[in-house]
């Protein structure tokens, strides 16, 4: 007897399972096609033959029309409405209320790059880097902070920040949403790629659970929406170099950079994967959008330009000093110069790309890559990316969020990884809110925590592995 039944998997897709019985040890075996994508066993199959019949007419027709984007993408649409309610309400109404504040309790750091939108806004590119914006990223993280300040400036409400006289800032309840939503680009880049990685629903749940909950400390707790939308825009580069799509990874990377440069930890783990020969297109590609944006804001205002975009200042009075705190150079107000050390993160990740680049010469040359290169490629980003934290003389809690991020995914193949990755991840996340200063006290412990989630994030892999040598 024959029957086919059908289940949604691949990205949406529907899969088209058969059972064959007949007589010996073969019996009973359980086959299943895909449309466009490599099989995969089905695990069970009904037993009715009248749900059979049922299945097989709802296989036939939904088979013939496409799998509508939402239901593809049904986790992090969930994820990111679940973040924004919970944004919106922990910050107006249930944050002060814990903290016996009447005051709502509001992402002040995106208060300045709202400043610096609504200059971009007005074509005063001279004062992205003026006082009170504290811009010091690239001008791209004005850029996509544009739309919600013309739909502000042309409602009236006030940029004003906030403070004891104006408590309650009407424009939060657009601007917070708004940048929660773009930051969720990450979420979509997250579901995508686990999708390729042929993650199965549950797990893909989970993913966009545990994303989402990371998310929530650089987007709603801290207001830094441009550090999401960079790593989302380089993860889709990543899924772009995995199909082969070299062009189109280039000038994804290349926004990612001109938004927040951050990501050029990353790049060197880019590179790596891409034939030595298309290096030159790549990187011209890459650096494009970056050196049209500063390139414009230096043109306006060279000074404020090359100050704020060099010197990245913090203050380890306000956030959390690290070791590396009393090598750097300090300002006359106390802040730290964090570029140089910046740039010494980027010559550690390059070293990252250098250990893991031999083993992907057979990534290079064998077009799409498979789960376990995708996989791989993954952690090192994660790894690349950690560097930052290591390296940063004054650290703040959302700077720990893109390890988190990456490393999630590339646990996203595994149960045992990714339920693991999870809990760390969430333990991460809140604790390194907590506002202690010393080294043994919250920066050893973050960095210990960051080790840990990236061990879980690969471990079962290497046990697997070894076991599979021993045979």
């Amino acid at each position: 007897m024959l029957w086919s039944a059908g289940v949604l998997t691949w990205d949406g897709r529907w899969v088209m399972r058969e059972r064959k019985r007949g007589d010996g040890p073969d019996a009973a075996i359980l086959v299943a096609r895909t449309r466009g994508h490599t099989p995969m066993a089905a695990d069970q199959a009904p037993r009715s033959a009248r749900w059979r019949r049922h299945l097989l007419m709802l296989t036939a027709f939904w088979s013939r029309r496409p799998t509508p984007w939402l239901v593809r993408r049904v986790f992090p649409v969930l994820a990111t409405a679940g973040l924004i309610v919970v944004a919106m309400v922990s910050s107006t109404w249930l944050g002060p209320h814990l903290a016996g504040k009447s005051a709502w309790a509001l992402p002040r750091d995106l208060w300045g790059t709202l400043v610096a939108a609504d200059r971009l806004l007005h074509l005063d590119l001279g004062g992205l880097y003026t006082r009170p914006t504290q811009l010091v990223t690239f001008p791209g993280a004005a850029v996509i902070l544009v739309p919600v300040v013309a739909v502000a400036d042309a409602a009236g409400l006030s940029l004003q920040l906030p403070g004891p006289q104006y408590a309650y800032p009407s424009v939060w309840l657009l601007a917070g949403p708004y940048e929660i939503a773009i930051s969720a680009v990450v979420l979509f880049a997250a579901d995508a790629i686990a999708c390729r990685l042929g993650v199965t629903w549950p797990k893909r749940a989970l993913l966009a659970a545990a994303s989402a909950t990371a998310l929530w400390s650089v987007a709603a707790r801290w207001g830094h929406p441009e550090d999401a939308v960079a790593v989302g825009l380089f993860l889709y580069a990543i899924l772009a170099l995995a199909d082969s799509h070299t062009s189109r990874a280039a000038w994804l990377t290349g926004a990612a950079v001109a938004i927040q440069p951050l990501v050029l930890l990353a790049l060197p783990i880019a590179l790596a994967v891409i034939e030595p020969r298309r290096w030159a297109g790549f990187l011209a590609r890459a650096a494009a959008p970056g050196v049209v944006v500063l390139g414009a804001a230096a043109a306006a205002n060279w000074k404020a330009t090359y100050a704020a975009v060099t010197s990245q200042p913090n203050s380890p009075i306000v956030n959390h000093p690290t070791v590396w705190t009393g090598l750097a150079p300090h300002l006359s107000d106390g802040s730290v110069v964090s570029g140089p050390a910046r740039a010494l993160a980027i010559l550690a990740a390059c070293g990252c790309a250098l250990a893991a680049g031999r083993r992907w010469r057979a990534v290079r040359q064998a077009g799409e890559w498979n789960p376990q290169a995708l996989e791989e490629v993954l952690w090192w980003t994660a790894v690349a990316l950690a560097v930052r934290s290591v390296f940063e003389p004054v650290m703040v809690a959302y700077y720990l969020w893109p390890t988190l991020a990456v490393a999630l995914i590339a646990a996203s193949r595994s149960w045992s990884r990714l339920a693991a990755t999870s809990i760390a991840t969430a333990v991460l996340t809140f604790a390194s809110q907590a506002p202690w200063q010393g080294l043994l006290n919250w920066w050893a412990p973050m960095m210990a925590g960051l080790v840990l989630t990236l061990f879980l994030a690969r471990v079962p892999l290497r046990r697997k592995a070894a076991g599979s040598s021993q045979a």
